[in-house]
Protein backbone atom coordinates (compact mmCIF):
# COMPACT_ATOMS: atom_id res chain seq x y z
CA UNK A 1 0.00 0.00 0.00
CA UNK A 2 1.08 3.25 -1.03
CA UNK A 3 1.67 6.40 1.37
CA UNK A 4 -1.03 9.17 0.89
CA UNK A 5 0.66 11.94 -1.00
CA UNK A 6 0.32 15.59 -1.20
CA UNK A 7 0.91 17.62 -4.68
CA UNK A 8 3.99 20.19 -4.01
CA UNK A 9 2.01 23.34 -5.28
CA UNK A 10 -0.86 21.95 -2.77
CA UNK A 11 1.86 22.19 0.40
CA UNK A 12 3.31 25.02 -0.99
CA UNK A 13 0.42 26.75 -0.25
CA UNK A 14 -0.06 24.64 3.19
CA UNK A 15 3.27 25.38 4.58
CA UNK A 16 2.77 29.18 3.88
CA UNK A 17 2.35 30.28 7.49
CA UNK A 18 1.44 26.94 9.36
CA UNK A 19 3.47 24.86 11.78
CA UNK A 20 4.06 21.55 9.47
CA UNK A 21 5.55 18.71 10.92
CA UNK A 22 8.21 18.27 8.42
CA UNK A 23 10.42 14.64 8.10
CA UNK A 24 12.95 14.97 5.72
CA UNK A 25 15.01 12.31 5.10
CA UNK A 26 17.67 13.35 2.90
CA UNK A 27 21.06 12.93 3.23
CA UNK A 28 22.47 16.17 5.35
CA UNK A 29 24.59 17.19 2.56
CA UNK A 30 21.32 17.77 0.57
CA UNK A 31 20.06 18.96 2.86
CA UNK A 32 23.04 22.10 3.81
CA UNK A 33 22.10 22.49 -0.30
CA UNK A 34 18.59 23.23 0.41
CA UNK A 35 15.83 23.10 2.95
CA UNK A 36 12.90 23.50 4.36
CA UNK A 37 12.23 25.47 7.80
CA UNK A 38 11.56 23.90 10.37
CA UNK A 39 11.59 20.60 9.75
CA UNK A 40 13.34 16.92 11.48
CA UNK A 41 16.30 15.90 9.48
CA UNK A 42 16.40 12.13 9.83
CA UNK A 43 18.30 10.24 6.99
CA UNK A 44 16.07 7.23 5.54
CA UNK A 45 19.17 5.21 6.52
CA UNK A 46 18.97 6.31 10.06
CA UNK A 47 15.30 6.35 10.90
CA UNK A 48 13.51 4.67 13.50
CA UNK A 49 10.16 5.32 15.34
CA UNK A 50 12.30 5.82 18.60
CA UNK A 51 14.40 8.78 16.73
CA UNK A 52 11.65 9.94 15.20
CA UNK A 53 9.72 10.66 18.10
CA UNK A 54 12.27 11.84 20.21
CA UNK A 55 12.57 14.53 17.58
CA UNK A 56 9.26 15.21 17.32
CA UNK A 57 9.34 15.32 21.28
CA UNK A 58 8.25 19.36 22.26
CA UNK A 59 8.27 20.41 18.24
CA UNK A 60 5.12 19.05 16.96
CA UNK A 61 1.72 17.92 18.56
CA UNK A 62 1.79 13.96 18.26
CA UNK A 63 -1.78 14.18 16.34
CA UNK A 64 -0.52 16.16 13.30
CA UNK A 65 0.24 14.66 10.06
CA UNK A 66 3.89 14.25 9.20
CA UNK A 67 4.39 15.68 5.94
CA UNK A 68 7.46 13.35 4.62
CA UNK A 69 10.00 15.08 1.94
CA UNK A 70 13.16 13.59 -0.22
CA UNK A 71 14.83 14.84 -3.35
CA UNK A 72 12.25 13.48 -5.67
CA UNK A 73 9.62 11.50 -3.70
CA UNK A 74 11.05 7.87 -3.73
CA UNK A 75 13.19 7.38 -0.37
CA UNK A 76 10.12 9.73 1.21
CA UNK A 77 7.62 6.90 0.00
CA UNK A 78 10.11 3.81 1.45
CA UNK A 79 10.27 6.10 4.50
CA UNK A 80 6.30 6.13 4.81
CA UNK A 81 6.56 2.17 4.39
CA UNK A 82 9.30 2.13 7.27
CA UNK A 83 7.28 4.10 9.96
CA UNK A 84 3.52 3.12 9.36
CA UNK A 85 2.75 0.39 11.36
CA UNK A 86 5.31 2.01 14.46
CA UNK A 87 4.27 5.76 14.58
CA UNK A 88 -0.04 6.46 15.15
CA UNK A 89 0.65 10.03 12.66
CA UNK A 90 -0.70 10.04 9.23
CA UNK A 91 2.01 9.91 7.20
CA UNK A 92 1.67 12.40 3.75
CA UNK A 93 3.99 12.05 1.34
CA UNK A 94 5.14 15.53 -1.05
CA UNK A 95 4.92 14.46 -4.16
CA UNK A 96 8.15 14.97 -6.28
CA UNK A 97 10.30 16.52 -3.16
CA UNK A 98 12.41 18.97 -2.61
CA UNK A 99 12.78 19.12 -6.68
CA UNK A 100 8.84 19.24 -6.97
CA UNK A 101 9.20 21.98 -4.18
CA UNK A 102 11.63 23.99 -5.58
CA UNK A 103 9.54 24.76 -8.78
CA UNK A 104 6.41 24.74 -7.30
CA UNK A 105 7.73 28.38 -5.05
CA UNK A 106 11.12 28.47 -3.83
CA UNK A 107 10.08 27.97 0.09
CA UNK A 108 13.54 26.69 0.08
CA UNK A 109 16.63 27.94 2.23
CA UNK A 110 20.16 27.54 -0.07
CA UNK A 111 23.52 27.12 1.75
CA UNK A 112 26.73 27.15 0.09
CA UNK A 113 27.96 23.82 -0.22
CA UNK A 114 30.69 21.38 -1.98
CA UNK A 115 28.77 19.75 -5.29
CA UNK A 116 25.17 17.97 -5.19
CA UNK A 117 25.70 14.06 -4.53
CA UNK A 118 24.32 13.81 -8.06
CA UNK A 119 27.44 15.19 -9.72
CA UNK A 120 29.97 13.51 -7.36
CA UNK A 121 27.96 10.11 -8.88
CA UNK A 122 28.67 11.10 -12.55
CA UNK A 123 32.00 12.71 -12.00
CA UNK A 124 33.08 9.58 -9.95
CA UNK A 125 31.59 6.74 -12.70
CA UNK A 126 32.76 9.49 -15.52
CA UNK A 127 36.12 9.34 -13.94
CA UNK A 128 36.18 5.08 -13.85
CA UNK A 129 35.14 4.99 -17.19
CA UNK A 130 37.98 6.96 -18.64
CA UNK A 131 40.64 5.71 -15.99
CA UNK A 132 39.50 1.84 -17.22
CA UNK A 133 39.40 2.79 -20.34
CA UNK A 134 43.56 4.42 -20.12
CA UNK A 135 44.40 1.54 -18.47
CA UNK A 136 43.06 -1.38 -20.49
CA UNK A 137 44.71 0.34 -24.08
CA UNK A 138 48.05 0.98 -21.79
CA UNK A 139 48.30 -1.40 -18.97
CA UNK A 140 46.10 -4.83 -19.49
CA UNK A 141 42.82 -5.51 -21.62
CA UNK A 142 41.66 -6.58 -18.28
CA UNK A 143 40.36 -3.46 -16.81
CA UNK A 144 38.12 -2.97 -19.89
CA UNK A 145 35.63 -5.02 -17.95
CA UNK A 146 35.56 -2.16 -15.33
CA UNK A 147 34.15 0.03 -18.01
CA UNK A 148 31.49 -2.86 -18.44
CA UNK A 149 30.70 -2.85 -15.07
CA UNK A 150 30.00 1.24 -14.90
CA UNK A 151 27.70 0.54 -17.41
CA UNK A 152 25.93 -2.38 -15.99
CA UNK A 153 25.75 -0.13 -12.48
CA UNK A 154 24.54 2.76 -14.43
CA UNK A 155 21.47 0.66 -16.26
CA UNK A 156 20.57 -0.74 -13.01
CA UNK A 157 20.59 2.94 -11.48
CA UNK A 158 18.14 3.85 -14.32
CA UNK A 159 16.08 0.62 -14.07
CA UNK A 160 15.24 0.44 -10.26
CA UNK A 161 15.58 4.21 -9.73
CA UNK A 162 18.42 3.86 -7.06
CA UNK A 163 21.85 4.73 -6.94
CA UNK A 164 24.50 2.18 -5.42
CA UNK A 165 26.99 4.46 -5.97
CA UNK A 166 25.07 7.38 -4.23
CA UNK A 167 24.68 6.04 -1.10
CA UNK A 168 27.97 5.21 -1.08
CA UNK A 169 29.39 8.72 -2.12
CA UNK A 170 27.18 9.85 0.39
CA UNK A 171 28.59 8.71 3.37
CA UNK A 172 32.04 9.99 2.58
CA UNK A 173 33.23 12.28 5.01
CA UNK A 174 32.68 15.47 3.15
CA UNK A 175 29.00 14.48 2.72
CA UNK A 176 28.66 14.57 6.09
Amino acid sequence: MTAKTIEATDFVRLHDGQNLCLLDVRTPAEIRNDALIPHIAIPLDQLDAKTFIAQREGLYSPDQPVYVICQSGKRAQLACEKLRKLIPEELIVVEGGMNAIRQAQGLTQTVKTPISIERQVRLAAGSLVFLSVLAGYFVHPIWFALTGSVGIGLIYAAVSDSCAMGMLISKAPWNR
